[in-house]
């Protein structure tokens, strides 16, 4: 199963977004993390913000390794517009829109490999000799 993390209604507009996300498209995540932190573009924060996120969900919620740890998918889609409207000539009011983006986050990597619990592990010999 991957991980993913999903950043909705992010205040950029989409096409901004996604010139920074082929910067880092199909990499690991520790390479993609320091192209974007150096990237001076403002929304290479917002995509660093996501990869950290799949990253820590990866960790955590899925037991992957974070060395093995690449990105398979990154997307950038078209959030919510806000209308609004800006004066123009002779007391008219021209319509437009401010853009918003989804980001949506996709890593894989290794498993680890879990460890056994001492509860798991078959009994001794101890409790049948009768050793306390």
């Amino acid at each position: 199963m991957v991980a993913t993390a999903l950043s909705k209604a992010v205040r950029m507009s989409p096409r901004k977004v996604s010139v920074v996300a082929a910067l880092v498209r199909g990499r690991t995540v520790s390479d993609a993390l320091t192209i974007l932190e150096h990237t001076p573009r403002r929304p290479a924060e917002a995509l660093r913000k996501a990869v950290l996120s799949a990253k820590a969900n990866a960790q955590h919620n899925h037991n992957y390794k974070p060395d093995s740890l690449y990105i398979s998918e990154i997307s950038v889609t078209a959030g919510p517009r806000f209308k609004r409207y800006r004066a123009a000539a002779r007391g008219r009011a021209l319509r437009y829109a401010r853009k918003t983006s989804h980001i949506k986050v996709v890593v894989e990597g290794d498993k680890r490999e879990l460890k056994k619990k001492t509860a798991d592990m078959p009994a001794t010999n101890i409790q049948a000799k009768g050793v306390k």
